[in-house]
C-alpha cells in the first residue's frame, strides 16, 4: 500500500488505520470510521496534525468526511470521500451525517433564511456544494437543515471543463483553494473536471501521473487537454491558449502557451514535463 501518494490517499499510519484496509497494512489498532459532512462553505485540511499548518486543500460544504480518529486538540482524522484525500479537519467544522444531495453549480450562491433575495443570509455556498433539498418556494429551493437557496443556482450546467473553467478567471491564486474566493492550479482543474461529473485526483503529481492518458511530445494539442510543468499544471483552451491559476498574476489567467513556456523557462522553471488527455 505503501506509494508516492500513500499519505495524502490512504487513512493509515503506523499506529492507526481505517478498518476496511486490515489485513492490508499494519497498523497498531484499526477504526470503523464514522461519516460527517462538512459545515461551513470551506474546510481547511492539513497534512499534519496543526491547526495552523499550511493548508493540503480544501473541502466543500456538504462533502462526506469519514473521521478515523478524535483528537483531544479538536482536531480529527480522517478521508474525504469525494476524491480520497486523507488528514486532518478542524472538529467544529463537521456536522451530522445525511443523505446526499444537490450540488451548487452557480460559482458561488448564498443560503437566505427565507424564500427571499431581501431575506437574512446564512451561509455561503462553493460551486459543488452539496445541499439537502426537501421542495421549493417561489424560486428557491428548501432546504431540509433550514434556510433556501436560489432555484437557478442548483440547475444543471452545462459545457465541458474547460467552460467551467473559465468562470474562474479572475479569481484570486490560493494554494491548496477550491473555489472562487480562492484557487490553486490542481484545484481548478480537478473542480473543473468535478463540475462535469468528471473525478480526477487533487494534486498536480497525482494527475501528471493517473488523469487520462499521456500524449506523445509530438501529438498536436486541443481543447481540454493538460499541460505540466514541474509542480504546475493548465488546462488547453484550444492548441494555443490555455488557463490556468498560477501565481505569476496570483489570479486564474488565460495565456498562450508559448508566453507562459517562456516565461517559466526564464525563471528556471524548466519545460513542459507532460501532456495529458484526461
Amino acid at each position: 500500500m505503501n506509494g508516492p501518494f500513500h499519505r495524502r490517499l490512504v487513512p493509515a499510519r503506523p499506529d492507526l488505520a481505517a478498518a476496511h484496509l486490515r489485513g492490508r497494512v499494519a497498523a497498531e489498532r484499526f477504526a470503523p470510521g464514522r461519516p460527517a459532512r462538512v459545515a461551513p462553505s470551506l474546510l481547511d485540511l492539513t497534512l499534519d496534525p496543526n491547526p495552523t499548518g499550511e493548508r493540503a486543500t480544501q473541502l466543500l460544504h456538504g462533502e462526506v468526511f469519514v473521521v478515523y480518529e478524535e483528537r483531544p486538540d479538536g482536531l480529527v482524522w480522517g478521508q474525504a470521500q469525494l476524491d480520497g484525500y486523507v488528514g486532518y479537519v478542524a472538529r467544529d467544522g463537521l456536522g451530522p451525517q445525511r443523505g446526499a444531495g444537490r450540488p451548487v453549480t452557480a460559482i458561488w450562491s448564498q443560503s437566505y433564511q427565507r424564500p427571499s433575495v431581501q431575506a437574512r443570509v446564512l451561509g455561503e455556498l462553493p460551486l459543488l456544494a452539496d445541499v439537502p433539498v426537501s421542495g421549493s418556494t417561489s424560486g428557491f429551493a428548501r432546504l431540509r437543515d433550514g434556510g433556501h437557496v436560489p432555484l437557478p443556482h442548483l440547475t444543471p450546467s452545462a459545457g465541458d471543463p474547460v467552460a467551467q473553467a473559465l468562470r474562474f478567471v479572475g479569481a484570486p491564486y490560493l494554494w491548496g483553494g477550491r473555489s472562487i474566493r480562492g484557487i490553486d492550479c490542481s484545484g481548478l482543474v480537478q473542480i473543473a473536471h468535478l463540475a462535469c461529473g468528471v473525478a480526477l485526483p487533487r494534486d498536480t503529481d497525482m494527475q501528471v501521473e493517473l488523469a487520462g492518458a499521456p500524449l506523445p511530445p509530438d501529438a498536436a494539442l486541443a481543447r481540454g487537454d493538460l499541460v505540466f510543468w514541474r509542480g504546475h499544471v493548465a488546462l488547453m483552451i484550444d492548441g494555443q491558449t490555455l488557463i490556468h491559476a498560477n501565481a505569476h498574476h496570483m489570479a486564474v489567467a488565460v495565456e498562450r502557451l508559448a508566453d507562459v513556456e517562456e516565461r517559466v523557462l526564464a525563471a528556471r522553471g524548466g519545460p513542459v514535463t507532460a501532456r495529458r488527455r484526461p
